[in-house]
């Protein structure tokens, strides 16, 4: 019974997310689009979700977590010499991954023309709290940055700041300006954090 649950869970998942890398929106994505899509019933995915909010945001998760682990990885790789290279080295990963996975994309940023997919709520409390958390942990043990409420409140701001101009950022139709607006983001934030 569990296998099964754990079967339909992954089926409702994988649904939602062809349909938002398809670039479906929020506003326009139903519980009967994603049921159909799962290939079951709307009455079946009720008894596992109660709305679809709640599986944007499980899919949410699930990338923030992906993403955690794969810049983890790619940090043991190739270990940054600087606070700035470390904050090139998550904007570089982080654009790389979002290009990679167009159902996040969608979720973090919005669909064409429409806004952000995540919740508020469940943004704050992985990439407000956690994310944040980690990073302020890795910039004191290996950058010896004195973690001060003062810095954490300016790491919070520019993650806040990095976020509005990645989501710009996709929104330029020439790739040109697209890594145009990153490279200015990069330096922005790397003035801003570690003058």
């Amino acid at each position: 019974m569990q296998e099964r649950s754990q079967e339909t869970v992954a089926r409702v998942l994988a649904a939602t997310t062809a349909l938002l890398a398809r670039g479906v929106a929020l506003e326009s994505l139903t519980t009967a689009q994603i049921a159909h899509e799962a290939g079951m019933s709307v009455g079946g995915l009720y008894r596992f979700f109660p709305d679809k909010q709640t599986i944007v945001d499980a899919i949410a998760l699930r990338h923030m977590e992906a993403f955690q682990e794969r810049m983890g990885a790619a940090l043991m790789a190739d270990f940054p010499q600087t606070p700035r290279d470390f904050l090139h080295h998550v904007v570089d990963e982080f654009v790389a991954y979002l290009g990679e996975n167009p159902d996040f994309r969608t979720i973090a940023f919005g669909a064409q023309g429409s806004g952000r997919l995540i919740s508020r709520p469940t943004r704050d409390d992985y990439a407000g709290n956690q994310v944040l958390e980690m990073v302020m942990e890795f910039l004191s043990g290996a950058f010896e940055i004195d973690p001060t409420p003062d810095f954490a409140f300016r790491l919070r701001l520019a993650t806040e700041i990095g976020d509005r101009l990645l989501g710009f950022s996709f929104e330029q139709v020439d790739e040109d300006n697209r890594l145009r607006v990153v490279a200015e983001m990069k330096g922005v934030l790397a003035g801003y954090l570690f003058p």
